[in-house]
Parts: structure tokens; C-alpha cells; sequence
């Protein structure tokens, strides 16, 4: 009996070890930015992506908080009325864990509000800041 209280005890610890060292999907989006090229994110400088007029975009999205609000724990909206779930990880907990829908929504969003594609840097530090709110 008390060998196998053991052996369960052992066979927790493990299961627990093996769970905490896999990150999990958004780290593994953001180390595939560092990939290329990336270095840690910094949310100041997402923090001045999400709020920065640019103005090099589309006319009517020359800002992020053109269509997710002033801020990432506000629910946005699209020009065509469509509800935009909110930005902040805090709100939206599988923000930045399907590398599809980062790539796609980096590639449309960086094109329509920057005026040209996002670099890993960027998308690093954009995740970093909204992964903080």
C-alpha cells in the first residue's frame, strides 16, 4: 500500500513537470517569431502599435483603435458592424494560440493599418503587450 502511494505520488509529479515544460501554443507562435529573427517582446513598444495614428494604411483604419477600441479590454468593431472579441489576453484567453488565424489576422491588419506587413519584432511586441492587459 504505501509503495503504491509512492509510485502515485511519483507518477503526478511527473505529469505535472511534463504539463509546465510545453509553454503552450502562444509561445510556440512567439518563438516561432523569434525564429526570425526576434528577440524578446516589449510591451511598451506593442503598447505604442495598438495606439499609434499611422495614417500609411487604409484611410478609414489608420489605427488599431479603429475597430478594436481604446482598449484591448473593450470589444471592437468592424467597419461592416461585425462584433471584434477584445484584444487583451486577460478577456480573451485563446488570443495568439492558433498560428493560423495569427498569421492571417497579422497579414490583413498590419496591410490595412501599416500599409505593409508586420515584422516578427512587431508581432512580438504586439503579442507581449496583450498578453500584459
Amino acid at each position: 500500500m504505501k509503495n503504491t502511494k509512492i509510485f502515485l505520488i511519483a507518477i503526478s509529479i511527473t505529469a505535472i513537470f511534463a504539463v509546465s515544460a510545453h509553454a503552450g501554443p502562444r509561445d510556440d507562435i512567439i518563438a516561432g517569431f523569434m525564429a526570425q529573427g526576434a528577440v524578446a517582446g516589449d510591451p511598451a513598444k506593442g503598447e505604442a502599435m495598438y495606439n499609434a495614428n499611422y495614417g500609411t494604411g487604409k484611410v478609414e483604419t489608420p489605427k488599431c483603435t479603429s475597430c478594436h477600441g481604446t482598449t484591448p479590454q473593450q470589444s471592437g468593431e468592424t467597419r461592416t458592424a461585425k462584433p471584434i472579441d477584445p484584444m487583451a489576453v486577460s478577456k480573451a484567453s485563446d488570443r495568439f494560440t492558433d498560428k493560423r488565424k495569427v498569421d492571417k489576422w497579422f497579414l490583413r491588419n498590419c496591410k490595412g493599418v501599416i500599409g505593409r506587413e508586420c515584422t516578427a519584432q512587431e508581432k512580438v511586441d504586439f503579442i507581449a503587450f496583450l498578453a500584459t492587459q
